[in-house]
């Protein structure tokens, strides 16, 4: 018998098809063939294209995923392929999607009659039949990937010229109502992208009412998948949360909030659930794993579709998961993030103003342009009021913009939206009691109270009247349900989460249309944010300033499991934050320097750029070349640091700690500094896993100002390496083709 694995029915299918699934891939560039080439380091061999096998079926694949739908009696997805490890994923048919209109919920396409629900065989399709009620297929429209809206891109803070939008095809599945129901009017678009060199789908879907009269869409489910999921059953029973489940797809929406700043715990439309079909497991507790992956909102959306309109749901993303292993499944997750939410890879280096007095202001703003920082955000507490339109106010902070821009430096400030109160009837009313409270983040305004539409208006007028180009958005809409009937945004609880969330999304999504740089602590990525906190527990910067340290390697750590270093921002204390005293702030900074210069070497060194709070970068000649030394470094290395990050060992103080940036297609493809938190010498022997680097024999390796040497790397393309760090000191490891 052939040890050779049994083809999945997909694989089957293109296989049967004129063109096989990577008959027109070109070579990828390091001479592999295309079967063999690691998409994470070249992606080129796996262009995204759509196939019909024959004239029933229809194909989205790029020879990394594919998924199949069978358009007849009714369409539906019958095959969902990872084609790296050849697998198939999918295990039952179910409607591609769900719509719950004037209380009656009714399927979007699928199939009926799948004898059970373990593994699905394609000699079973012929035989099911169309559910009779459900939204019946019409057609198919190719194409290819839109924007989801307009970028602005800022160049000068990018390193990769990354596409907008991400290249791929398209696909289309027009439903019609059936003749049974009372909707008859009512067209549903199922849309569907697949993604050049990446094994990532998007989906969404969209209701045009062609009708005379309205329906109420109380709720929808734009995904429901039956895979099987990997991760351990204690695991699961244990938390739905946990830091990485083994599911076989990431799985992200633009319907993300929630304060988190994780993608796990911010992703309230994303479920896996237990699957009241799946009742033949492998042994009873399967009755209780999640196996079934729905997307849909936890509350309404609860809005009239109105005769002549077009309604479209969030966007989900699915990302294949090809390995088991930690590291390559965030790897993966930061490639997607770099695909679908490119402005997050552009990375200024930025302080926070403490104070925002026009003299202060333009004394940083000379700073900056001495050292060779980017952009000035006016911090809390100083000041800066971008709610005060006020005809002053406003030309004020014009020409302090004009300033700045002159000189090439961004400027922008801070406003909390949050957790500030403000007049009950404007507040987040708790639909238990009826009364003001249950937000998130305490008293809180309604986004769709009139404050909450005179709030947005400000802004926008704000942006236009100033010129000013960054927003630091804190206490962003995390999710708050409003039970209030008087509010002009919304009709009353049940479309209060989904109105809230339309009015922050189409903000966001202005402001990276006008150039306007976001940074929002909450995972609003998708929606066009840049950056979240690294890591974030307020207290640590009350702290002595030498237990900073450790704490904030940890936190970049930690933080660039899940994001790329720009996505994240650290926070430097440079005078005081809360509390702690002289202890825990850095100035005078000529007082501090030898520390000034590790948080420095912290920072430019790992790539991620901090808020420096303070009103000053230097205070002397010395202080100020040891600032534009670090900064120097970083633009040097930009394109390096801004790549992806390997992580070789998390800082606990007692040993060596340090990140490995790699980059396959930079001459410099590896990148590390390393840490020594002690109050010796350290010699050591460290393990760089160069795989990512793209580095196969050899490699020239540079040791801080060493000379240049070839090292040969293991048959695991690792390299082993003799390193001497200095006390409380740092060093970087350069790695070249």
């Amino acid at each position: 018998m052939s040890d050779t694995p049994r083809r999945s029915f997909l694989q089957k299918l293109i296989a049967a098809a004129t063109i096989s699934p990577r008959a027109a891939v070109s070579q990828p560039n390091d001479g592999a063939s295309p079967e063999h080439a690691d998409w994470l380091l070249n992606g080129s061999p796996y262009p995204a294209r759509l196939i019909r096998p024959n004239n029933r079926e229809i194909a989205l694949t790029n020879g990394l995923v594919s998924r199949l739908f069978r358009l007849t009696p009714n369409a539906a997805t019958v095959a969902f392929d990872d084609l790296i490890n050849n697998r198939s994923l999918l295990r039952s048919v179910r409607p591609e999607a769900t719509i719950k209109l004037n209380g009656i919920e009714l399927s979007i396409g699928g199939l009926l009659g799948q004898p059970i629900h373990n593994y699905l065989l394609p000699e079973w399709l012929d035989s099911m039949k169309a559910d009779p009620s459900a939204f019946h297929f019409i057609r198919a429209e190719e194409g290819r990937t839109k924007a989801r809206f307009p970028w602005k891109k800022h160049t000068e803070w990018l390193t990769e010229d990354l596409p907008w939008p991400p290249p791929g095809v398209s696909l289309t599945l027009h439903f019609e109502a059936s003749p049974k129901t009372a909707v008859a009017d009512l067209l549903v678009r199922v849309h569907y992208e697949l993604y050049d060199g990446i094994p990532l789908f998007s989906k969404w879907i969209e209701i045009d009412n062609r009708g005379s009269s309205s329906a109420i869409l109380d709720s929808f489910r734009a995904e429901i998948l039956a895979v099987f999921d990997e991760t351990p059953l204690e695991q699961a029973n244990a938390s739905l949360n946990v830091l990485d489940p083994l599911q076989p797809l990431h799985v992200e929406t633009d319907y993300a909030f929630g304060g988190y700043m994780r993608p796990n715990l911010d992703n309230p439309a994303v479920r896996w659930i237990y699957d009241p079909l799946y009742t033949t497991g492998i042994n009873y507790y399967n009755l209780e794993k999640p196996a079934l992956l729905e997307c849909a909102p936890p509350l309404g959306p609860a809005i009239p579709l109105e005769p002549g309109t077009s309604w479209s749901s969030f966007r989900v993303f699915e990302l294949l998961q090809d390995s088991s292993e930690q590291e390559r499944r965030h790897l993966a997750r930061r490639r997607m993030l770099r695909t679908i939410a490119p402005w997050s890879q552009e990375n200024p280096i930025f302080m926070h103003a403490r104070y925002a007095k026009p003299e202060v202001v333009r004394s940083l703003v000379d700073q900056c342009v001495e050292t060779g920082f980017e952009m000035i955000i006016l911090s809390f507490g100083s000041g800066f009021n971008i709610e005060d339109d006020s005809p002053g106010n406003l030309t004020a902070m014009k020409e302090l913009a004009a300033y700045a821009q002159s000189k090439g430096i961004a400027l922008g400030g801070y406003s909390l939206l949050a957790s500030r109160g403000g007049k009950p009837e404007d507040q987040v009313i708790d639909v238990t009691t009826n009364r003001p409270g249950g937000a998130h983040f305490g008293p809180s305004p309604c986004l769709a109270s009139p404050w909450g539409i005179d709030y947005f208006r400000k802004l926008r007028a704000f942006f236009a009247a100033t010129g000013m180009n960054v927003f630091e958005n804190d206490g962003s809409y995390p999710g708050d349900c409003c039970a209030s009937t008087t509010h002009p945004g919304h009709r009353g609880y049940d479309d209060s989460q989904w109105r809230q969330w339309e009015i922050i999304r189409d903000f966001y999504r202005w402001c990276r249309g006008q150039g306007i740089y976001l940074t929002v602590p909450d995972w609003y990525f998708l929606n066009g944010s840049s950056k979240v906190a690294m890591g974030y527990t307020e207290s640590n910067w009350s702290l002595p300033r030498e237990y900073q340290e450790i704490i904030e390697r940890q936190n970049i750590f930690d933080g660039t499991i899940e994001k790329t270093p720009s996505m994240g921002w650290m926070h430097v204390p440079l005078m005081q934050y809360q509390g702690g005293g002289a202890a825990a702030t850095i100035e005078p900074l000529h007082e501090h320097l030898d520390h000034y210069e590790r948080r420095l070497a912290d920072l430019f060194g790992s790539g991620v750029q901090a808020a420096w709070r303070g009103e000053r970068l230097y205070d002397t000649d010395e202080t100020k070349a040891v600032v534009k030394r670090w900064v120097a470094f970083y633009k040097e290395n930009r394109a390096i640091l801004n790549s992806d990050v390997i992580h070789l060992r998390r800082p606990d103080g007692r040993n060596w700690d340090g990140l490995l940036h790699v980059n396959p297609h930079q001459k410099v493809c590896g990148l590390a500094v390393l840490h020594n938190p002690t109050a010796a010498e350290l010699s050591c022997r460290v393990d760089f896993p160069l795989y990512y680097t793209g580095l196969k024999d050899q490699t020239v390796v540079t040791i801080g100002q060493d000379k240049p040497h070839t090292v040969k790397l293991t048959r695991d393309h690792h390299a082993s390496i003799q390193i001497q760090i200095p006390a409380r000191g740092h060093i970087p490891v350069k790695f070249s083709t």
